[in-house]
């Protein structure tokens, strides 16, 4: 009798699990995966390359589309690095507001990477609740920015604009009844700060729903202990970093050991797995979600003790206040060279890494001295754990791919760039 040879399938594209613009190559050993070869470069997204032809705040916006779920905290890597070839200082309410900023968008971040991955194997509820909460945090952004996801908020040398003194609330419509109009927005009756410490405080509840829903579900443990095991050694010399690193047992943490912002002033702690396996990686994420909120809380609170500027007053770097326009000639120039030239970065060239809630999120900048980069290069966390998915997926079933491009938390705009 003949020998039966492996065959060879597409995983993705088209299947739901592979985002869009995701093609594994998957060769097969009956419902074996023997390799998993993964192809990139469907997205055509060209960041890098485009940089080189913006201005340096113009680059700003094309770092909210490289990871899509998780936009602000690319803007704060990017500034952090133009930040130290300018050589200004941030504002310390400025950073903590970043900060705050950052951590909401760790939380919606881990919400969608839970709640999707859960559907894609098959547990549809969590989506749901995972969904619900996200709604509260786009308010969140969309009332600071006046959109709910590519915001573009943060600025060389620190925010666009203060926190609003206000939330958006809803209006009656053929959709909503006034009851649920009501109920809707009492939480938004006051300041921004008011609306998310409500979330904060109703947040602990959500987190154990979802733990009632999947942390002990013998489906979901059925689907995910021992699938994409990785030791803390060759996690290390894959180059994992986020969650998936710390799934693995390595407690590394950009915002512990190498502390940017005011993260050395707050009080958090770090959740690593014991086994490196989806299951240990989607418990550190929860876990994550914990103490972000703990970080958010401890923001609000010293946000609402102390006001003050959330910008440089270096005008060759940010517009200088609408008053002061009408009162300086020299101020109204340096607002007309800002806006039709941009600013002129010194010569010389910095990299900075942030933790990032996919992993390290680093940015390369390099300046010649003009009103544009010379060479932007991105380091994002989708890449490394990308090519991992070979190693992870040899040996497991055909249908435990999903759960291992689930477990990646992967976002193709970071990877093709």
């Amino acid at each position: 009798m003949a020998d039966i040879k492996n065959y060879t399938i597409n995983f993705g594209p088209q299947h739901p699990a592979a985002h869009g613009v995701l093609r594994l190559v998957l060769e097969l050993d009956g419902e074996v995966i023997v390799r998993a070869d993964p192809h990139i470069g469907l997205l055509h997204r060209g960041t890098e390359k485009l940089a080189e032809t913006r201005t340096w705040l113009q680059t700003l916006p094309y770092m909210d589309r490289l990871d899509y779920t998780s936009m602000i905290p690319s803007e704060h890597a990017y500034c952090l690095a133009v930040e130290r070839l300018l050589g200004v200082e941030v504002p310390i309410r400025a950073q903590y507001i970043r900060v705050m900023m950052d951590e909401v968008t760790r939380i919606k971040n881990h919400l969608l990477n839970i709640g999707t991955h859960a559907l894609d194997i098959g547990a549809m509820t969590m989506v749901l609740y995972t969904f619900r909460e996200r709604e509260d945090l786009f308010d969140v952004l969309e009332a600071i920015t006046g959109i709910r996801m590519h915001g573009a908020y943060y600025r060389p040398g620190g925010v666009y604009r203060d926190l609003p003194g206000q939330m958006p609330k809803y209006q009656e419509n053929r959709f909503k009844n006034a009851q649920t109009v009501k109920e809707l927005n009492e939480p938004r009756n006051g300041s921004l700060l008011d609306f998310l410490e409500d979330f904060t405080e109703r947040f602990p509840v959500y987190l154990s729903e979802y733990h009632t829903l999947l942390t002990d579900n013998r489906i979901w443990k059925q689907r995910t202990v021992g699938i994409g095991v990785v030791s803390p050694e060759r996690a290390l010399q894959l180059g994992f970093s986020g969650a998936m690193l710390r799934g693995s047992g390595v407690e590394w943490d950009l915002r512990k050991k190498q502390p940017y912002e005011v993260y050395d002033r707050l009080d958090f702690d770090i959740p690593v797995g014991v086994n490196g396996d989806t299951y240990d990686r989607y418990l550190v994420r929860m876990e994550e979600m914990a103490q972000a909120n703990r970080i958010i809380k401890q923001c609000i609170d010293w946000l609402r003790k102390n006001p003050g500027p959330v910008i440089t007053d270096d005008h060759k770097v940010a517009p200088p206040r609408r008053e002061k326009m009408k009162g300086s000639m020299e101020e109204l120039i340096h607002h007309f060279k800002l806006f039709s030239e941009g600013m002129h970065v010194p010569a010389g060239e910095a990299y900075v890494a942030i933790e990032h809630p996919k992993g390290e999120m680093g940015v390369w900048a390099v300046s010649d001295g003009a009103n544009k980069p010379y060479r932007i290069k991105l380091h994002t966390a989708g890449i490394p754990h990308l090519a991992a998915t070979d190693e992870m997926c040899r040996g497991h079933m055909l249908a435990d791919a999903t759960a291992v491009i689930g477990t990646i938390d992967l976002v193709l705009g970071d990877v093709d760039r």
